[in-house]
């Protein structure tokens, strides 16, 4: 099923995202990660493409594997900053051989070192969408940033570049993380102005390591506000009590983005069924 129909038929929907494994990495208990968060019962599943392309081949297993073995719409990423054009096609092709039929079209982080754009590969996100959109009946997503890209210096910018993503056809967007509701709500007040109407889905990140938080922070330009760094500070040198403090946090984040007419929410799982598990707990009755 298509992603922009869920979106549109349901008033509130609660959806996951994980990664593939790194090589090495036990894939048995992968495979219980893959299940508990199917099980959970999300509107759909996102799986992530890895730095530079790293997981590619995975991230269609994977995402065939939750949609043809769980029933559970997959949203497979792809990126194109370390991909050829040829090589897109390529994937584009696999998906469509494996019934997937919803995309998240992304830049990609440019590795470091790495010259950029090459020849024959996409310079923008928008590039990417066109091509995708030119070559099968595919549901395209896309990112934003409610706190502006890292790369780009005025925020009015940034939105102009993500209108111009929706004109090339992307059918929804998806939320870089964001611990202010307030960051969000100026940012859809600021999209509607600029005559941006696709669905907007809220990427929520349940924190539960405070110093990897801040380093993620700081390369992606997200701001850590007051209220968050003080359970942060406090909380840090006690993993049980972060974990429960990051889980509430996140409960309450999601009730007030409801509560305010945000009701599409993409959960950041970091491959955590436990914490996904706890949160739509204390969700039950809102999100059902």
């Amino acid at each position: 099923m298509k992603i922009k129909e869920i979106l549109e038929k349901k008033e509130i929907t609660f959806s996951c995202e994980m990664f593939p494994p790194k090589p090495g990495a036990d894939l048995q208990k992968f495979e219980e990660t893959i299940r508990a968060i199917a099980e959970l019962g999300p509107d759909f599943i996102s799986v992530t493409y890895g730095a530079g392309g790293s997981t590619s081949k995975r991230t269609l297993e994977i995402a065939t594997e939750i949609q043809n073995v769980y029933g559970v719409p997959a949203l497979a990423h792809l990126t194109c900053v370390a991909s050829s054009r040829e090589e897109i096609a390529s994937s584009l092709r696999r998906m469509k051989e494996n019934g997937i039929e919803n995309i998240l079209a992304l830049r990609g982080d440019i590795p470091q070192g790495m010259d950029f754009p090459l020849s024959q590969h996409y310079r923008y996100a928008c590039e990417l969408i066109e091509d995708i959109r030119s070559q099968g009946d595919f549901c395209i997503g896309a990112a934003c940033y409610p706190e502006g890209h890292v790369e780009c210096e005025h925020k009015s910018e940034d939105i102009g570049y993500l209108s111009h993503k929706v004109k090339c056809g992307c059918d929804f967007i998806t939320t870089q993380m964001f611990f202010d509701n307030n960051v969000l709500y100026n940012f859809l007040y600021r999209i509607m102005r600029q005559d941006i109407r696709v669905p907007v889905v809220a990427g929520v990140m349940p924190v539960t390591n405070s110093r990897q938080i801040r380093r993620s922070c700081e390369l992606s330009g997200t701001t850590l506000p007051p209220r968050f760094r003080a359970i942060a500070d406090k909380f840090s040198d006690h993993p049980a009590a972060m974990k429960q403090a990051g889980i509430a946090y996140a409960t309450e984040q999601i009730i007030d983005l409801i509560s305010n007419g945000v009701t599409h929410i993409h959960l950041y799982t970091m491959n955590k069924p436990d914490i996904a598990a706890q949160i739509m707990d204390n969700l039950s009755a809102i999100i059902r």
